[in-house]
């Protein structure tokens, strides 16, 4: 059973100063690249008396992607890849949440890139809920789920001389979250 108590009930935002929502990909079929969205927001409405009323907001500014390589980050905000200036935001919205066991909910709804939506699963674990030392009621979360980036539109990619691609189909998502209870 759930370790969420009633007094977690309410609105919940995300903390862009100590939330991560980063990727990875293959590049060259020999190496991963890694890279983060630095603007996110994200609000949960969070119900612990029953789970299935709670909902999750997360959008992610497409401008901010940012791989440590300026010349990268360029092509991924082009039209190439996430065309940013014509789709400014990824934005998830679920539509259920499941408790699959104590701490550990599986989060389903739509993820909506570029002009592409598509229902996905996202395995979370809740890590704790403490009070930060300013008084804020805090929950961390993580999860990861892997897509394939060409059902959301990403279809850009170079072939390699030796076989395969420049860039890897598979993309693993990297959600390290800390919210903040909305209080008073």
């Amino acid at each position: 059973m759930s370790d969420l108590e009633a007094s977690m009930s309410g609105v919940w935002h995300f903390d862009p100063a100590h939330t991560r929502v980063g990727f990875s990909a293959r590049h060259a079929m020999v190496t991963t690249v890694r890279g983060t969205f630095t603007d996110v927001t994200g609000v949960i409405h969070l119900d612990p008396e029953d789970i299935a009323a709670s909902s999750v907001e997360v959008r992610l500014r497409t401008a901010s992607i940012n791989t440590n390589n300026e010349q990268r980050d360029e092509h991924l905000r082009s039209q190439d890849f996430f065309n940013a200036e014509q789709w400014p935001e990824i934005v998830f919205t679920s539509s259920t949440i499941d408790e699959v066991e104590e701490s550990n909910y599986m989060v389903v709804g739509d993820l909506t890139i570029r002009d592409v939506t598509k229902q996905v699963a996202i395995p979370i674990a809740l890590l704790g809920v403490q009070r930060d030392p300013m008084g804020n009621l805090r929950a961390g979360f993580e999860a990861t789920r892997r897509l394939n980036r060409r059902d959301f539109g990403l279809h850009w990619n170079m072939p390699l001389d030796a076989g395969g691609v420049l860039v890897s189909e598979k993309v693993t998502l990297e959600f390290e979250i800390s919210a903040i209870k909305q209080e008073g």
